[in-house]
């Protein structure tokens, strides 16, 4: 005789790992690229993490590209990211990486694919030279959230197409120290908008491309809040990075 309690606690186990799998991966027939979004924290953890991560997979069904999304640093292997395009780094803060997994980064950058940086991916490893390099600025600071008015600078982006000139938005508004000065910029904060307390002055870049050591970089300081993620605009934002990050199709 089977035993009821012991059944259902099969089957409860079963449901779980299911669940676990369809929460990591989300893949199409025919995608257009693939994505590793990595959302690994060593410092501050932001709440808006797993809102993103659903977002994200959301953009992927809808816009036909593979996800996968992992917080474990040791996936991050040469033979674990030659079949991505690129690393989404989803709010990750603080020390993360090894030696060899730098290096693996490294070697996937310089091969031509692509990195996303979404708010806090300026808050993580600041003893890496490279990264910093790379993702465009370190964190320096910010003010309690509030609203301000975001300047669209360059509208020949994919992920500014969509946006109005002047942008009305509520966030946690970041500044920034050790900015890399060949990203091209792509929105600013205007600082006249709302309190900056230690600001950044007239300059306050918020997103930026880099084309850096091979590879391209898209980054946004925006999406501290659980509700940006949900935000028609924002999530065309990313999405404009994503596919730029991705392709690397001339933009006029």
């Amino acid at each position: 005789m089977i035993n009821l309690k012991t059944s259902l606690s099969s089957l409860l186990l079963v449901c779980i790992i299911m669940l676990g799998l369809s929460l990591e991966t989300f893949a199409q027939s025919n995608p257009q690229f693939r994505v590793l979004v990595f959302s690994r924290t060593k410092g501050f953890r932001h709440q808006s993490i797993p809102d993103g991560v659903v977002a994200l997979k959301k953009l992927a069904r809808d816009q036909i590209f593979d996800i996968y999304t992992t917080e474990d640093e040791s996936y991050i292997t040469d033979k674990n990211l030659e079949r991505f395009d690129v690393i989404v780094m989803m709010s990750t803060t603080g020390t993360i990486f090894n030696d060899e997994q730098k290096a693996v980064i490294q070697r996937f950058v310089q091969a031509g694919k692509g990195i996303v940086g979404i708010h806090s991916a300026t808050d993580t490893e600041y003893q890496w030279p490279w990264y910093t390099k790379l993702i465009g600025a370190q964190f320096l600071n910010h003010p309690h959230q509030q609203t301000l008015k975001l300047n669209v600078v360059d509208k020949s982006h994919p992920a500014t197409y969509h946006l109005p000139e002047k942008w009305v938005w509520s966030d946690e508004i970041y500044a920034f120290k050790n900015f890399n000065p060949d990203v091209k910029v792509l929105i600013t904060a205007d600082e006249r908008t709302y309190d900056p307390k230690d600001g950044m002055g007239e300059f306050h870049p918020m997103s930026w491309t880099n084309e850096y050591d091979g590879g391209r970089i898209f980054y946004t300081a925006m999406g501290h809040t659980d509700w940006a993620f949900m935000d028609a605009d924002f999530l065309k934002h990313i999405y404009g990075g994503i596919w730029w990050a991705a392709k690397g199709f001339p933009i006029d």
